[in-house]
């Protein structure tokens, strides 16, 4: 389960999916990955539950288990893939069974599952393998759900951070071809129609539609930066940059009194296999 980069360092060249230096940097630190990452929103799950023929999940890019924990909270046998060994090994000593490979790679084994989910993830999958694979896993009736947070930080927090990446990383996919700040929803609306266009593209799947949930969530100084190793943006530099990064950040939010208020919108991009 891995992070969209923030708005304000999003690249606008390669698909995610091919940066696989920032994929495959997730599991540097899977303990503070765990403690630091957002829940999904009850809501959202129980929609999914309910609007599956079956309690059998699959869950994509699993991480260290946070969406399947609360998927088998809410009664679904949850087996997790993942092609990061740290993550999967994490996730195996809170309770979840996890494969590792990457999920285009994936042998199911003849299985078969009531929906396939992906909580912040797929877009390190391709758009069209990966739909056509959850195609052919899933029952008929079964769900295809790729949620993912989307998240916007004040706007001087965001541009001291921007500011100071630029200047310790600019070789980075995330400095390169910098796209302009605007709303984090609209930033990554192309990302969702490109996922949702790989769903039509594989075939199979009812018309792909969009549900969100939009809430808050505060922290404290310490805890934005506790959080923001996790982010793709970070994930691959040296120490001696982030800290950089998470000084000139921490600063700002100093300036604010300490704390921050986040934005979250949690949006899935869903789709049903038809028979």
């Amino acid at each position: 389960m891995t992070a969209v980069p923030p708005e304000h360092t999003r690249p606008s060249g390669p698909d995610p999916h091919r940066l696989r230096q920032v994929a495959e940097s997730f599991g540097t630190d899977p303990e503070r990955y765990d403690r630091t990452r957002p829940r999904y929103p009850g809501a959202l799950v129980d929609r999914i539950v309910a609007a599956s023929p079956g309690p059998g999940v699959l869950d994509v890019g699993c991480g260290t288990g946070i969406e399947a924990r609360q998927f088998q909270a809410a009664g679904c046998t949850v087996l997790g893939v993942d092609p990061d060994a740290r993550m999967a090994d994490f996730a195996r000593r809170t309770g979840v069974e996890v494969e590792v490979a990457k999920f285009e790679d994936w042998d199911a084994a003849g299985r078969e599952f009531d929906a396939v989910i992906a909580g912040t993830a797929w877009h390190w999958v391709d758009p069209v393998a990966g739909a056509a694979k959850a195609a052919r896993v899933l029952r008929p009736g079964g769900r295809l759900a790729a949620f993912h947070h989307v998240f916007s930080l004040p706007p001087a927090v965001a541009e001291a951070f921007a500011a100071v990446y630029q200047r310790v990383a600019p070789d980075s996919p995330f400095s390169r071809n910098r796209q302009p700040a605007r709303p984090a929803l609209d930033a990554f609306q192309a990302v969702f129609a490109k996922q949702a266009q790989g769903i039509r593209e594989a075939g199979g799947f009812s018309d792909p539609e969009q549900w969100r949930y939009d809430w808050e969530q505060s922290y404290t100084r310490d805890e934005l930066l506790d959080l923001m190793p996790t982010q793709g943006g970070l994930t691959w530099l040296p120490p001696d940059k982030v800290a950089k990064v998470l000084a000139s950040t921490g600063a700002a939010v100093d300036v604010m009194g300490g704390s921050v208020t986040m934005k979250y919108t949690t949006v899935a991009v869903t789709a049903v296999r038809e028979g």
